[in-house]
């Protein structure tokens, strides 16, 4: 390769690195549209983003959403703001704390996040709280879901702080078998939507730890749990309308079991079984955050 050759190759190269870093610095959807914000937990700086969609009113619901893992607040599900602005409600996403491998989480007790400090079950509730009292939000109707390691808080919250949240609802998350011992306290509205063939969060379980996230019960294993703590009396089956392009959904309804609150609704249990749904939203399946906020709706 000639000289000139050689500097026009590296001046293009220079410019692609430019480019690329000019395409990694623009803000996602989530940062413009959001509030950023911090709180000290536990010795840590916590971050989070705030969505409050224009004209909305004091005491209104509040949504916490948890990314997967290696996942940020600022690239979380994006979608939820703009069922926010169609039903009124903020969006809280909470940004985790990189484990032992670099990789940020929320510490739900995966082999490669032994030694991780935080209590990130502690940390989502007071955040909750914080925003309540800061902006206004409503303290009763405040609700969690998260996606994959996202979806094990919210299985560990509900676990460990049952009363925290009015409503909680996890995709494509899991129960790990180190979660057991904790088991389920008190009745809490809770809901799964989960793909059959996630290859990253099996459907069957993984009790050998094949995928190295620690052993972990089977989908309708965990989901039973939730439902016999609730006490539900009744299955109802049916199937959402079919999307063009998309799987099967198989909706698992089960009810008549305890409220949560005392003169409340019965605090029932949804299963959205995506067959041959993979590791996702599966939001081209189902309409997933309208679905979730449906759920949320019924404990306002």
């Amino acid at each position: 390769m000639t000289p000139n050759l050689v500097r026009k190759a590296t001046a293009l190269a220079v410019i692609l690195l430019a480019c690329i870093s000019l395409v990694a610095q623009e803000p996602t959807d989530i940062q413009r549209r959001c509030v950023h914000g911090t709180m000290k937990h536990l010795g840590f700086q916590r971050e989070y983003y705030l969505y409050q969609p224009e004209g909305l009113e004091h005491g209104a619901p509040l949504v916490v959403c948890l990314h997967g893992y290696g996942g940020s607040g600022a690239h979380g599900k994006a979608e939820l703001m703009d069922v926010a602005d169609r039903h009124g409600f903020a969006v809280c996403y909470p940004q985790g704390l990189a484990d032992p491998k670099g990789k940020t989480s929320w510490n739900v007790g995966y082999p490669s996040q032994e030694g991780m400090r935080t209590d990130d079950v502690d940390f989502i509730v007071k955040l909750s709280k914080k925003l309540s009292g800061e902006y206004g939000l409503s303290r009763e109707n405040v609700f969690l879901t998260g996606m994959s390691n996202g979806g094990e808080m919210c299985y560990l919250t509900a676990q460990k702080r049952p009363k925290a949240f009015k409503a909680i609802a996890s995709i494509a998350g899991l129960t790990l078998t180190c979660m057991m011992p904790l088991k389920y306290r008190h009745p809490v509205p809770f809901m799964e939507v989960h793909g059959t063939e996630d290859r990253v969060s099996e459907w069957t379980g993984d009790p050998g730890n094949l995928g190295g996230w620690g052993a972990y019960l089977a989908v309708p294993v965990s989901v039973s749990h939730i439902v016999v703590a609730n006490g539900c009396v009744s299955e109802t089956i049916s199937e959402l309308p079919l999307k063009e392009g998309g799987n099967r959904v198989i909706l698992h309804h089960f009810q008549g079991g305890k409220p949560a609150r005392e003169g409340g609704p019965a605090a029932d249990v949804l299963l959205f079984e995506v067959i041959g749904g993979d590791h996702s939203w599966s939001d081209k399946d189902m309409d997933t955050c309208e679905a979730i906020w449906d759920f949320f709706s019924m404990y306002l």
